[in-house]
């Protein structure tokens, strides 16, 4: 297995190495070691590699993923797996602002706590958080599932289109257009089949809550003319 020391080795020649893989290649598993709080680490991997960073990240690491591993064994800054198209990024750690925005697919798994603004203009991407989450999460979120173990901040789902919200925890307040809604048998199973994906033991599907829009701010009423 490759290790890369980004205390010897320029950030560049990281991604620079991760991108030039072949298909087929057997060195398809790197370790980095000393990320320090480097930036931008691991970022827009095509393909099916497993990166190890042992160490904490600073902002957008293992952005643009597209069928990537990316594990990191410490804390990210903001936007960690923004636009993640595909693949797996776990955060052993907390995980700053923003984090899994705009996400198109894949899986962002949070061991610790993520700040304000998690899966914000979510488009495909499922998040499991097994800490506490922001205020401003899920904001405009088109699809995808966030789950979060603990409690949500304020404004939860604002201005929500289609993503799926499960909260186990309390709830400061709903965003403009978010509702509790009911929790249905496909739900629960989508719900483990989340937690079987990323690691959650010990927590039933029905300890959580489900959350999504009223569908009423982003659908023209006739009756509410006047306010627009």
């Amino acid at each position: 297995m490759p290790v890369i020391d980004l205390a010897t080795t320029p950030l560049r020649d990281l991604n620079k190495a991760l991108h030039s893989i072949q298909q087929g290649s057997n060195d398809v598993t790197y370790e980095i070691a000393n990320p320090r709080g480097s930036h931008a680490v691991a970022v827009g991997i095509a393909g099916p590699v497993t990166v190890e960073v042992n160490g904490s990240v600073g902002y957008y690491c293992a952005g643009m993923n597209d069928g990537g591993t990316v594990t990191v064994h410490g804390s990210a800054g903001p936007g960690v797996a923004e636009n993640m198209m595909s693949g797996t990024v776990v955060i052993e750690g907390d995980a700053s602002q923003y984090a899994g925005a705009t996400g198109r697919g894949g899986l962002l798994v949070i061991k610790g706590n993520a700040a304000s603004r998690c899966g914000i203009s979510m488009k495909g991407i499922d998040i499991v958080v097994h800490g506490n989450i922001g205020h401003m999460s899920a904001f405009m979120g088109q699809s995808g599932h966030l789950v979060v173990l603990g409690d949500a901040g304020d404004a939860l789902g604002d201005s929500l289109y289609e993503a799926k919200l499960f909260v186990r925890g309390a709830v400061k307040s709903l965003g403009a257009d978010c509702i509790e809604k009911e929790m249905r048998p496909e739900h629960l199973q989508k719900l483990a089949e989340l937690f079987e994906k990323a690691g959650v033991n010990d927590v039933r599907p029905e300890e959580f809550k489900r959350y999504g829009s009223a569908r009423k701010l982003y659908n023209f009423n006739i009756d509410n003319a006047d306010a627009y």
